[in-house]
């Protein structure tokens, strides 16, 4: 059986789309984080969904965003929401990460959906295209555990937040901030070396 390079959320989109966009939890952190960086910094989106409202937030601070998600559904809502920024529908794994580097990359509610050594690999490959002094910022639960994800069905994992340490720093990357939100998503803020 072929693996669904969207960790199940195709089959779920309109149902996600319909969810996501009325809510906005994630989004008072995320702009908190927006606003630690330069003035109109690239960010690339990892898992950008349809883009509300971690997005939407990111280019409300003036910022300017790329995306990358592996559904072709919420990539077209995506696309209807933000006409003018650049997304890839690829899955985050095999993606060129449009062949640039960033001021900053997110990964909101993405991280846990990929498995143990694909978090630990993405994690590689972020610190190689954020700039100096850039800034990995993603959420994945505390503790290490796993579970059915609610919406998709798939399972998750969280790695914990001292694996996610010990991978962030032998990618070169030094955990900055650790915080938790309305929504009780665990944030992780990471700062290249």
């Amino acid at each position: 059986m072929k693996k669904d390079p969207a960790n199940g959320y195709e089959s779920v989109a309109r149902e996600f789309i319909a969810h996501r966009s009325q809510s906005t939890v994630g989004a008072d952190k995320v702009r908190l984080w927006a606003q630690t960086l330069k003035p109109n910094a690239t960010i690339l989106d990892l898992g950008c969904g349809n883009g509300i409202p971690i997005t939407k937030t990111l280019v409300q601070e003036g910022h300017t965003l790329y995306g990358v998600d592996a559904s072709p559904t919420l990539v077209q809502s995506f696309r209807e929401h933000f006409p003018d920024v650049p997304v890839a529908c690829e899955p985050v794994e095999s993606s060129d990460f449009f062949s640039r580097t960033f001021d900053g990359v997110i990964a909101w509610g993405l991280m846990f959906l990929l498995d143990e050594n694909a978090q630990s690999e993405l994690i590689h490959r972020v610190v190689n295209i954020l700039k100096p002094g850039g800034q990995f910022l993603f959420t994945s639960p505390k503790q290490a555990c796993r579970w059915t994800d609610v919406m998709a069905g798939a399972t998750s994992r969280s790695l914990g937040a001292e694996e996610y340490e010990r991978i962030l720093s032998s990618a070169g990357l030094s955990l900055i901030d650790q915080y938790i939100d309305e929504g009780e998503n665990y944030y992780y803020v990471a700062r290249q070396t």
